[in-house]
């Protein structure tokens, strides 16, 4: 019987073949640290009565979620991350250079095959390069970075294969939002997702990584990529055998297989309050809107702001629309500054930010009040993630916010 690639992942891990269901223990090949969890982390990693990090150079610490910092408890997370790391000689640590999921494969620290958590829930991105990525919570952590090793349930997986061409203004994030509406917030709960089919093989590393970004959105442990000649690209590496190995085998077994046609999908958006409130843009529009928000870790990308660009080019946002723009790294702010994108943006109206989490996690700028209505290309809707639990989040691609930015109300790009 063949295997998916979860369980090629864990095998090539472990050293034996596994089955869904089976638990194991893993040696853990990287982890993140985020700003919010730091302080958790090292107390508990003391309280655990751990002396050294088992491996130092695995280790890496992110200030994103709080930089710069909005409230006053916000640098007691930045003097405890700067005492952890100087005392268990921690060398990467990223302060203001952007989102963690962007720069954990950006940076060169996941690749694929690798075995990697984070304490965020995000994490699932790195699926993007084929990786076993995962989110846990900081006592877990503590584990790790005292062991290097974490016990696992193998999940079963669930196919989504898609075939064909996207028609032109549907992007990645209204195939994810879509499949999250299908599958519910929970239908793919600590299962993963496997993508196959031409269409993903066409996707660009960065629509991937919007894909695997918003996995856990519908519950899935982690969602992965077969890597190719564009993952080694990104990467900066030659694949080696093992690497070309993750695909899922023909006779592997499947606890599902959803098929999709690529024509098929329309733009789309995640209605207020839940991720899998998804609808088509043409059903819900001419509703006002208030603001926009372009970035986070899962549309903060080059390609991203582009496709923003495209749309928001010779014309400016709506009068009274604020449009807010969050690259998701120093290198994509350097890069759209010299392609011209960051001016075309601003010449529309925008307001750019420096790389962060910014209004994704309700920090830093931009927050709203009772009533309004924000349409933002990040990963959740929830009550209250940006201003009060009265705010309306609509959740869309780059290309559908910056049309709504310009007319000043929900309409399809």
């Amino acid at each position: 019987m063949g295997s998916t690639i979860i369980e090629k992942i864990v095998r090539n891990n472990i050293g034996r073949a596994v089955h869904p269901g089976e638990i194991v223990t893993v040696n853990v090949d990287r982890v993140m640290i985020h700003d919010i969890f730091i302080p958790f982390v090292a107390s508990k990693f003391e309280e655990m009565g751990f002396s050294k990090i088992w491996d130092a150079d695995k280790a890496v610490l992110i200030y994103d979620h709080l930089v710069p910092a909005s409230q006053v408890d916000d640098t007691r997370h930045f003097r405890i991350g700067n005492e952890f790391v100087e005392k268990y000689g921690m060398k990467n640590i990223h302060r203001a250079d952007g989102i963690c999921h962007q720069l954990m494969t950006e940076a060169g620290y996941v690749k694929p095959g690798d075995i990697v958590f984070g304490t965020d829930s995000h994490t699932t991105t790195y699926g993007c390069v084929g990786a076993f990525s995962s989110g846990i919570g900081y006592t877990e952590m503590a584990s790790i970075l005292g062991t290097g090793t974490l016990w696992i349930r193998v999940p079963e997986t669930i196919k989504v294969h898609i075939t064909g061409k996207l028609p032109e203004n549907v992007m990645a994030k209204d195939i994810i939002l879509k499949l999250i509406g299908d599958l519910g917030a929970d239908g793919a709960t600590y299962k993963a997702l496997e993508f196959t089919g031409d269409t993903v093989e066409n996707m660009t590393v960065a629509s991937r990584m919007s894909m695997s970004n918003m996995a856990i959105e519908a519950g899935a442990k982690c969602a992965l990529f077969t890597p190719d000649e564009k993952t080694a690209a990104y990467c900066n590496i030659t694949l080696t055998e093992k690497e070309l190995d993750l695909a899922g085998d023909e006779d592997a077994q499947y606890c599902r297989v959803m098929e999709y046609r690529a024509e098929e999908f329309v733009p789309v958006m995640a209605c207020p309050s839940n991720v899998d409130n998804v609808k088509p843009v043409a059903e819900l529009a001419g509703k006002e809107i208030d603001q926009v928000f372009i970035g986070s870790c899962t549309n903060g990308r080059l390609e991203d702001l582009m496709a923003a660009a495209e749309i928001l080019k010779g014309k400016h946002v709506a009068p009274f629309v604020k449009l807010i723009v969050t690259p998701a790294s120093r290198k994509i702010y350097r890069e759209a500054d010299a392609n011209g994108t960051l001016a075309v943006l601003a010449e529309a109206g925008a307001i750019i930010t420096h790389p962060s989490c910014g209004l994704c996690c309700g920090r830093t700028g931009g927050i709203l009040t009772d009533g309004e209505t924000v349409i933002a290309t990040n990963n959740r809707n929830f009550l209250g993630r940006m201003g009060t639990s009265k705010v309306n989040i609509y959740l869309a691609s780059p290309k559908s916010a910056a049309a709504c930015a310009v007319a000043g109300k929900i309409v399809a790009p």
